[in-house]
């Protein structure tokens, strides 16, 4: 039989006992063998082999045809690298994602039953297949935790790590704010290389890369979550900044000082009271135009 036949029959699993010896007195047997066994290190899908080949040789930039007895390599190096593509996807975590749009929220369960509210323009992300073994959330934004009780729970964003165990938090990160308020039981901040236990009403706050540790506030909740936003001694374009997400508009204030440092609240269900609540304090005007809102000295 000829050589390209017995390679070709070897491939299909058609040999029969007599043509196996001979496949076996094949100068490349070992050769050919050793790529074989690479293949059960994947579990790839059921794959048109001819098509892999040919989408193999089709990039080649040699336009002349390959060998007869080269063909088969050239299968097997397809076969392989469709096995390694799967392989690899079939490793990486799959994340469930939760997103929120501006002047959206939405409840989010994670799968212990522990409860996360999400506030608007937020993500929240975690792998549902390894819970048990990694009780943790990805929190990009604003998010408010009722963690179920039981084994230890991280938040991780992008400027620190919160870590708890059967309690109630809120989490916000934002740009250059980060900050986390205790209501019930105990929370641990990691930030950079530091530390800080709160307790409850207590506050930790990263602003502008500013440390502000364990200021007390007496609130059983964030406001969020019954439609206001409240804000204590934070930089007025904080303030505007969270009236854009919660508003889906856009707010202009040019000449003035955004910088200044504010105290107040604003409904999420009235724009027009919203726009007072902020500007009256500070003796500002505010003018509607289309999606924009432009802030205006009195």
């Amino acid at each position: 039989m000829r050589r390209e036949d017995l390679i070709q029959k070897w491939l299909d699993h058609a040999l029969t006992p007599e043509e196996f010896e001979a496949f076996k007195q094949l100068e490349d047997y070992e050769e050919l063998t050793k790529m074989q066994s690479a293949l059960q290190y994947f579990k790839a899908p059921e794959v048109d082999v001819d098509a892999a080949y040919n989408t193999v040789t089709t990039t080649r930039k040699d336009t002349s045809k390959p060998t007869s007895w080269f063909k088969p390599l050239l299968k097997i190096a397809a076969i392989l690298v469709i096995g390694f593509g799967t392989y690899l996807y079939a490793t990486l975590p799959t994340l469930t994602t939760h997103e929120t749009i501006a002047a959206n929220k939405t409840l989010v369960k994670l799968p212990d039953t522990s409860e996360v509210a999400l506030n608007a323009v937020s993500s929240l992300s975690f792998d549902e297949d390894a819970w048990e073994e990694k009780r943790e959330v990805n929190l990009d934004g604003e998010a408010y935790f009722k963690v179920a009780k039981g084994k230890t729970f991280n938040v991780i964003t992008d400027d620190g790590i919160v870590t708890v165990l059967g309690t109630e938090f809120n989490v916000k990160q934002r740009d250059d704010l980060f900050e986390v308020f205790c209501y019930e039981g105990s929370v641990k901040v990691t930030y950079n290389d530091t530390s800080v236990v709160l307790k409850p009403g207590q506050r930790y706050l990263i602003l502008d890369g500013k440390e502000f540790r364990n200021e007390e506030e007496n609130r059983k909740e964030p406001t969020w979550i019954h439609n206001e936003s409240s804000f204590k001694s934070l930089p007025l374009q904080e303030v505007i900044q969270e009236f854009e997400r919660q508003y889906n508009v856009t707010v202009k204030a040019n000449n003035i000082d955004t910088s200044q440092i504010v105290t107040g609240s604003f409904t999420h269900s009235d724009i027009d009271a919203a726009l007072q609540a902020i500007t009256m304090p500070l003796k500002l005007k505010y003018q509607k135009k289309q999606n924009s809102i432009i802030l205006k000295r009195d």
